[in-house]
């Protein structure tokens, strides 16, 4: 049987529009995509829906590699719409996959549906700076067996160079000789070390971006953001490329990259478990912490890490294991008012189901912890003068070496001076005995972030607004050591209303509660699940009408 031809008109569009990838011609190709919130565009990232999200995606996105069309199949559907399945080879080697709908629209031939399969690649250079199968085994038995961890690129691993997020770094590193206490507490549990991944530069930046090595992707919200400065852990976590992400919060960075991406992310009690042979960005709130898919992971992992005998960090955590946390949970309303509007409204639909659900036997209190501002700047100047100082001889021995981004940062911590320094600590001692009184009796609970992740592509004055807000969020709990769960259980409307994005809650308890914490967790978790379960059943089914 003789396969049909593609009309002349449809096979000339076709051709059209594979020019236009070959020459990166974003104006042509958003012509020959249809107009309209309904038109798809899926590849191994996850799925576009909507003209003007198709389109932020291929502005950010830097054209594609050299390429010719093999082979076209044609299959006529109906009058005016065609599928055309095309095979391309690549010039550099490796073959893809294009499946397009298009339909006959009044000025011409357009496509409404498309599915890229791209080449096989080894990794995502984005993701991970070097990775095995596995790098490092693990032993062959303990709690984490099978499990497969992506480290943060700040830790030191025996053979290997801490890179930092940095190229230059990277050259100027020398081989570590032992690897990070941190690491092999997860190895002796019987976790593999699956690669070393990308992180922001020397981890300082929130967003996920790197000037050099390019965005991770965001599993849970094609085209935006990924959250930073652990973004490579939190990307090969959330896609499914390991089980673990080792990673370090210092004013978030476990936090949004788990709200961002539908994680679980806890930052472990400040100092409890040893900082040793990690590069640090600001010893005073440098805190290690975790990234899972599911809270049982993250349990096994705490449990195991924190309380076991041979552990580095056993001494901190003595008793952690059967240790209670308070059944008073607050919200401290100038964090809650710093979020969204429609993360706010998810977050007060969250608690009016705990209520219901039975999960708490009083009514959720609302507390003050004093303006925002007044943790995060001097926060920003402590931090500020640390981290130049930890960093220093080398900025000024490799000039012009890190992203725009990076280098303004440093830029403004450099001058920083002593006694600004001084008066900021000063500043930060009351505000951390204030939160530590807090969390003597309570549970801290609010939304982790302002909203969900933004675009990769959206404008800087935006993103910096963001970036400000998300710190306010973050900073209290960094100002006074404590431990802080991110557990993914809100939803929000994204911008284009094409589909809903993950936005964490946040749970807050007193030092070396981390156990107990990610216990709390887990437990709320399960009952909203049920709560929303339960809600679920007694709307009336939809008749499809």
């Amino acid at each position: 049987m003789t396969a049909p031809t593609p009309p002349a008109e449809l096979l000339a569009a076709f051709e059209a529009y594979e020019r236009a990838v070959q020459a990166n011609d974003l104006d042509e190709l958003d012509a020959w995509f249809a107009p309209g919130s309904e038109t798809m565009r899926g590849d191994d990232a996850g799925l576009l829906v909507g003209h003007d999200q198709i389109s932020d995606f291929r502005s950010q996105r830097g054209g594609v590699a050299k390429r010719t069309i093999e082979h076209i199949e044609y299959r006529p559907l109906a009058d005016g719409v065609a599928l055309l399945v095309s095979t391309s080879l690549f010039a550099t080697g490796g073959r893809g996959l294009q499946t397009q709908l298009w339909q006959l629209l009044a000025d011409g031939w357009r496509i409404t549906a498309a599915h890229v399969t791209p080449r096989p690649r080894a990794f995502d250079r984005s993701i991970w700076r070097t990775v095995g199968d596995p790098l490092f085994q693990g032993a062959w038995e303990g709690p984490l067996l099978g499990l497969t961890v992506a480290v943060k690129d700040l830790f030191a691993i025996r053979g290997y160079r801490i890179g930092a997020g940095n190229p230059a770094y990277l050259d100027s590193a020398k081989a570590e000789t032992r690897t990070a206490p941190a690491v092999r507490d997860l190895l002796r549990g019987g976790a593999s070390l699956r690669g070393i991944a990308r992180t922001d530069e020397f981890a300082y930046s929130i967003a996920g971006d790197n000037a050099h090595f390019g965005t991770p992707p965001n599993a849970s919200l094609p085209g935006a953001l990924p959250g930073g400065s652990s973004s490579g852990p939190a990307s090969a976590v959330a896609i499914g490329q390991a089980d673990i992400g080792l990673a370090t919060d210092t004013a978030g960075s476990v936090r949004i990259p788990a709200s961002y991406q539908g994680l679980w992310g806890l930052r472990t009690t400040h100092d409890l478990v040893p900082r040793q042979g990690l590069l640090p960005l600001a010893q005073s709130f440098d805190t290690v912490g975790w990234l899972t898919r599911d809270g049982e992971t993250l349990q096994a992992v705490a449990d195991w890490c924190l309380s076991y005998e041979s552990s580095d960090s056993t001494a901190s955590a003595a008793g952690q294991r059967g240790a209670k946390l308070p059944t008073r949970l607050v919200v401290p309303t100038e964090i809650l008012a710093a979020a969204a509007p429609e993360t706010v409204d998810a977050f007060e639909a969250f608690l009016l189901g705990l209520l219901a659900a039975g999960v708490v036997d009083a009514p959720i209190e609302r507390v003050s912890i004093g303006e925002l501002a007044g943790y995060q700047e001097p926060f920003r100047v402590v931090q500020g003068a640390e981290a130049w100082r930890n960093n220093r001889r080398w900025l000024e021995a490799h000039p012009g070496a890190t992203g725009p981004a990076v280098a303004e940062r440093f830029a403004a911590a450099s001058r920083i001076t002593e006694a600004e320094e001084q008066a900021a600590r000063d500043a930060l001692a009351p505000l951390r005995a204030r939160l530590e009184r807090l969390v003597g009796d309570a549970v801290l609970l609010f939304p982790t972030a302002p909203g969900a992740a933004p675009s990769r592509t959206a404008d800087a004055t935006a993103i910096d607004a963001i970036r400000t807000a998300t710190l306010r969020m973050t900073t209290p709990a960094a100002v006074a050591g404590l431990p802080a769960l991110s557990a993914p259980l809100l939803r929000v409307p994204t911008a284009t209303g094409a589909q809903d994005a993950p936005v964490g809650v946040c749970f807050v308890s007193r030092a070396g509660s981390d156990l107990a914490l990610v216990r709390l967790g887990r437990e709320i978790s399960a009952a909203s699940a049920a709560s929303a379960a339960a809600t679920a059943s007694t709307q009336p089914a939809s008749t499809g009408e």
